[in-house]
């Protein structure tokens, strides 16, 4: 049974930047798929970003592209979203999701959820 620690949410002015962790334990890091997903009240949950077991394969969703970049550190068995350019549209609650496959998908079918971290951008 995985758990992932999500950190690294706040409050940032547009044009900002923050850097989102996820840490995980209780299992094998490197079985599973990861992605970032975020969501904001009353709406369904959206796909940001996602990386394949090993880091080499990235997968972003449209608001992603250009801006956040993801990526994976087995040996500290943490994913990261690096979120530049931010935008208050980029306003959510952000979630990471472990998936146990070698593939990313974009949809929130993940077997296991971070608590999720809030992400505010001002104008």
């Amino acid at each position: 049974h995985v758990q992932l620690q999500a950190s690294g949410g706040g409050l940032v002015q547009a044009g900002g930047s923050l850097r989102l962790s996820c840490a995980a334990s209780g299992g094998t890091f490197s079985s599973y798929a990861m992605g970032w997903f975020r969501q904001t009240a009353g709406k369904e949950r959206e796909f940001v970003a996602g990386v394949a077991l090993q880091g080499t394969a990235t997968v972003y969703g449209d608001a992603a592209k250009g801006r956040f970049t993801i990526s994976r550190d087995n040996a500290k068995n943490t994913v990261y979203l690096q979120m530049n350019s931010l935008k208050p549209e980029d306003m959510a609650v952000y979630y990471c999701g472990a998936r146990r496959d070698q593939w990313v998908v974009r949809v929130p079918k993940y077997d296991y959820w971070g608590q999720g971290t809030q992400v505010t951008v001002s104008s």
